[in-house]
Formats: structure tokens, sequence, C-alpha cells
């Protein structure tokens, strides 16, 4: 999942970039508004974290424009105001949901997957390919009833790959949706992770569901026996 945050504190705004990358989000910052409205039109986001007194354009006009222009990206508002009206306008903006700051990182990680969840297609939470089972609420993976223990990042590609089965995923994609926009490493740092995923979700029980298409990425299905 690869989410922006704009805010204009950089202390802050890293911090908050390194608390969501350790709960496996791809994380990009955005320090004003203009550089928002310019991240969010190159790069598809799951979620914007959006401060509201920033430079540039502030937040209300910054959610004001992504509305304008169809980007229906949720967008997760934090604010040091206080009180009824400004929680009234963040929404009449276009915001969908809204966080008092200060706030608990564990809130804002559980407001942001419960706007992902309800903007997703996905009638059901769960991604389920074959016996293979990931739960993106209690962020647990398991084959049959057997639980599998998977970083962050590992959790963060082979999600993508299960929301994608049956199709081929380009690396450049996984890179995309779970590296940030900054990461100037080796490509093959995502077949590193294919590797850390076929050691644990497949070797095991003597699957081969992620399958290598050369020339074009990856795919998982469910006929991997």
């Amino acid at each position: 999942m690869r989410v922006l945050v704009v805010e204009d504190s950089e202390p802050l705004a890293r911090s908050l970039e390194a608390g969501l990358t350790a709960d496996g989000f791809a994380v990009d910052v955005a320090l004003d508004g203009e550089r928002a409205l310019e991240m969010a039109a190159l790069h598809d986001y799951d979620a914007i974290v959006l401060d509201i007194m920033l430079p540039r354009r502030n937040g209300w006009l910054v959610c004001r424009a992504l509305r304008a222009r169809d980007d229906w990206t949720p967008v997760l508002v934090l604010t040091a105001k206080d009180g009824d009206l400004d929680e009234a306008e963040a929404f009449e903006t276009g915001a969908d949901d809204f966080l008092r700051k200060p706030f608990s990182h564990l809130v804002l990680v559980a407001r942001l997957r419960a706007l992902i969840r309800r903007s997703s297609a996905q009638p059901s939470t769960e991604l389920v390919v074959g016996d293979l089972v990931l739960d993106p609420t209690r962020r647990t993976v398991r084959r049959g009833e057997v639980r599998i223990e998977l970083t962050a990042r590992e959790f963060a590609v082979l999600e993508h790959l299960m929301a994608a089965a049956g199709a081929v995923v380009s690396k450049r994609d996984i890179l995309d949706h779970v590296w940030d926009v900054d990461f100037a490493g080796d490509a093959n740092i995502v077949e590193v992770y294919v590797g850390h995923l076929r050691r644990k979700v497949d070797v095991p029980f003597d699957r081969s569901s992620i399958e290598t298409v050369r020339g074009r990425g990856y795919r998982l299905s469910e006929a991997g026996g």
C-alpha cells in the first residue's frame, strides 16, 4: 500500500514516514501543498495523509483541487486545530476522515487501513488464493491452517501479488507500490523479496504458486501444487 504524507514540519513528516514504513506502507513525503498535488498527479496512492496548515497551498485547497480533477484517493486530514467547524470543513472539502494532533500512531494506522478497505472494490477484507489467505486487517498470512510469519516488506509484496492474483505484475509495478518514490537502489531487490516469499509460502508446503514470467514479472496463481 502506497501512501502520500503531506506535512510541512519535516521532523514530523519523517517520523510519520518511518512509522508507516515499519508498518508495511510505501511512503512518499510532500512538504507543501503544491508539491502534494504534483506528486498525486504522477503516482497512484492508496491514501493521502494531509496536514491543513501548509505553505503554498493549504490542505483545504489541496483536497478541493484533488476532487475537482476527479482524484478520489482517500484523504485523512491532520490538523492541530480544534472544534466541530474544522472537522465539518474537512468533510466539506472532500476529505474522508479527520484526526487531530497529537494522535496515536496506532490510531493513524488503523484509520488509514480502514479508509483503504472502504475504497477497495473487493467485498472481503481477506485476500484468498487457493489455501493461501492474507488478512490485511490483522496483518496475518496462513497457508491452510498454518500461520506464516512475514516481515512488513514481505507482507506488502505478497499483498500486492495476491490482489492481482492470476495476472502478471511487473517488477516496476511492485517497486512503485511497495517502495517509495525516492528508492534509488537496485530494482533486483524485488527478486530478493520474491525469493524470501517463495521460501516461506511455497517451499515448506511443496507449492510453486509464485511464478516468474520471463521478461514480464511475476504471477501468483492458485494452481501451484
